[in-house]
This record gives C-alpha cells, sequence and structure tokens, in this order.
C-alpha cells in the first residue's frame, strides 16, 4: 500500500509509509558514519514540493535540512538529541500533510 502522505526512505534501503514518530526514532538511530549515513522523508510522489532530510555528521549529531518550495522554506539545524529530532519532525511533517 501506498503512503497517504509521505514516506521516508534510509541510505540502506529501509522504508515506511507516513512513519509515526516513534518509526522516525527508529530510522534515525539506525544511522551511523559508514553505510547508512541519512535518511529523507518527502511525498510519495514525482516531483516533490517538500522534503526533509537527517544526516550524520562526521563530527557527532545530526545535520536536519526542513526545504518546502510551496512556503519558500528552507531551513537546516544541527541536534544530537534523536528523540528531539523525531519530534520536531513529526510535527513539520503533520503542517505538510494537512
Amino acid at each position: 500500500m501506498a503512503a497517504h502522505y509521505y514516506c521516508a526512505d534510509s541510505e540502506n534501503g529501509d522504508h515506511i509509509d507516513d512513519p509515526s514518530e516513534d518509526g522516525l526514532f527508529m530510522l534515525i538511530s539506525d544511522l551511523n558514519g559508514s553505510d547508512n549515513t541519512f535518511v529523507v522523508i518527502q511525498p510519495d510522489e514525482d516531483d516533490p514540493v517538500w522534503f526533509a532530510s537527517i544526516a550524520v555528521l562526521d563530527q557527532g549529531g545530526y545535520e536536519i535540512v526542513r526545504r518546502d518550495t510551496t512556503h519558500r522554506e528552507h531551513d537546516v539545524t544541527i541536534e544530537s538529541s534523536i528523540d528531539r529530532i523525531a519530534c520536531d519532525l513529526t510535527k513539520w511533517l503533520s503542517a505538510r500533510a494537512s
């Protein structure tokens, strides 16, 4: 079944349709510096107008990029708490799905 709103894909091939906060937490927790360095979340459609990505930084922590061309938004932050990343992204994503 296809995602109703968005899907999350990690570099290692993990895929979750409409991930919950817990699902995002698990995907981010599985990131590492060698073979699974990023997760991308975007609408399940061709040519999406928004996306969010989480990437492992060499010096530790994560870079979070949120881009939404419809709202002229482009935000890049650094965070170390996976709980906070998953919570903040869940809120941001819910605004995209409405």
